[in-house]
């Protein structure tokens, strides 16, 4: 998961410059923080991304496709298959 990883290389940099420091539980209350503020913020990975907008794609091609082809189906039926009023009378 991004977020994940980013937390980790966020944990470790903070790790890295307070491991001399006496605030070593900094580092754990720093994650936790992290961890809690991007999951409330919901976010989605690149790779779920990428799918839904591989799906959106092949909807918008198909839509487009049976959209052409009602409009050739519209325009080959012919005229005299509309009911005539003088008919319905």
């Amino acid at each position: 998961m991004l977020a994940k990883k980013i937390l980790d290389e966020l944990a470790e940099k903070i790790s890295s410059t307070i491991a001399a420091s006496p605030v070593k539980d900094a580092e754990k209350n720093v994650k936790t923080l992290l961890g809690s503020t991007f999951n409330k913020l919901d976010l989605v990975t690149r790779e779920e991304f990428d799918i839904q907008q591989q799906v959106l794609i092949k909807t918008r091609e198909k839509l487009a496709a049976l959209e052409a082809r009602l409009a050739k189906l519209e325009a080959a039926a012919p005229a005299a298959a509309l009911p005539n009023r003088s008919e319905q009378q």
